[in-house]
């Protein structure tokens, strides 16, 4: 049995980088041969097998035939004549489509060597075109390998793709998987601004390339635009390290400013409440999971107030901690002040270390949750007063607490 392994792996270890998984590519076998040396088959589209004992993937050579539209309408041919050249020449692009074989030497007939080394993205052949899907994971590749520039070819090619409709055949599952994925890379601007370049953004995600071009405030915003401001906070929040849920919150957080009144430009009064809709529509729209639709919609409603609790009275402080249930899910607050405060860096120019604002509102949830629910209850005799006492109750107690620290600002 030939195998080589093929993509990934290859393309990990030839960049210094930590190797994850193998796949492995079979040539001159077919599928009876393969279960007949105890090879599990898996998967419904093309013949995929387990190893028996190291449970990686192998997949049968294979060549493919263009028979719809979208990602999903092909015909896959498997057999023993399909040689790796064949089979690599289905692949996206060159770096992914280096093979090695088992003794180590590599197979490289489309230059993928070269192109790691001079650092480009640059797709294998005329077959990418067929794959609307490719165009995201080109764009994913640019944030995961950010010192890589894609190649003029490959662009206007993506670009001819964009414009096709194609992409609008993709299903919101696969959609969601490659910028959900994009969103967790070194430098998750790239796959965005590599969308917009090549025209598909518009076509994916219309809400967000509006925003280039949306002037802000040049007082807050040196960088003015805001499709650059949202660039550069979720930036940051890769730099900070921070999850999925946050991630695509940051990413979705100033929606409302692409709707904003052209005769109050720059600024973006009640911007808030225009955005959140909208961050719920897209996530209905790639049926992202409950946790990142809700933490997004909650962060594009309340951000712009998570920067103002300098000037926020104690009542109006606890009304947002009771609005955003932090009784009950005090975790789910602090990524807030989390994705708030990669808002509040997101920006050009420099800025001070940590949020300056992260303290106050910890010191005011720890008060807000530190009154007893229990004991008010039971102090009052009309059950409907409860609420209302136990608001009270959490103002005052915010109050002390913000009020002490400033006298400790202020003591000699």
């Amino acid at each position: 049995m030939r195998a080589y392994v093929v993509g990934g792996a290859v393309r990990d270890a030839l960049l210094g980088l930590p190797v994850k998984d193998r796949d492995w590519v079979v040539v001159g076998e077919t599928f009876d041969a393969m279960v007949a040396r105890g090879f599990r088959p898996v998967g419904r589209d093309f013949p995929v097998f387990l190893h028996p004992e190291t449970h990686e993937e192998y997949a049968l050579a294979r060549t493919e035939r263009k028979s719809g539209r979208g990602y999903t309408g092909f015909v896959c041919h498997a057999a023993p004549d399909v040689t790796l050249e064949e089979d690599l020449s289905r692949r996206d692009l060159t770096i992914n489509a280096i093979a090695r074989e088992e003794g180590g030497a590599l197979i490289d007939p489309y230059g993928g060597a070269r192109d790691l080394e001079a650092k480009i993205l640059r797709h294998v052949g005329p077959a990418f075109a067929e794959d609307p899907l490719r165009v995201l994971r080109v764009a994913r590749f640019a944030a995961r390998l950010p010192g890589f520039s894609l190649a003029p070819e490959t662009l206007i090619l993506m670009r001819a793709m964009s414009a096709s409709g194609e992409l609008d055949h993709l299903t919101p599952e696969r959609v969601w998987k490659e910028l959900s994925n994009g969103l967790m890379e070194a430098q998750p601007s790239r796959m965005f601004r590599v969308l917009r370049e090549c025209g598909a953004l518009v076509r994916i995600l219309p809400e967000l390339d509006r925003l280039s071009g949306v002037p802000q405030p040049l007082v807050y915003h040196p960088e003015n635009d805001t499709f650059e401001h949202t660039m550069l906070v979720i930036d940051h929040a890769a730099q900070a390290g921070h999850g999925l849920e946050i991630r695509w919150a940051c990413l979705l957080h100033d929606l409302g400013k692409g709707e904003t009144p052209a005769d109050i430009l720059p600024h973006h009064y009640e911007h808030e409440a225009r955005g959140a809709p909208l961050a719920e529509r897209i996530s209905e729209r790639l049926r992202t999971p409950a946790d990142c639709r809700d933490f997004a919609v909650l962060f594009a409603r309340e951000h712009g107030r998570l920067g103002l609790i300098g000037e926020m009275q104690p009542s109006t402080i606890t009304s947002l901690l009771e609005r955003c249930d932090c009784a009950r899910r005090p975790e789910r607050f602090f990524a807030l002040l989390d994705a708030a405060a990669s808002d509040y860096f997101g920006r050009g120019g420099h800025w001070p270390a940590p949020w300056p604002l992260a303290a106050r509102w910890r010191r005011a949830v720890e008060a807000f949750l530190g009154v007893n629910a229990g004991v008010i209850a039971l102090s009052v005799a009309e059950p409907r007063q409860i609420p209302a006492r136990l608001h009270d109750a959490r103002v005052d107690a915010v109050r002390k607490s913000l009020t002490c620290h400033e006298e400790t600002l202020i003591t000699p």
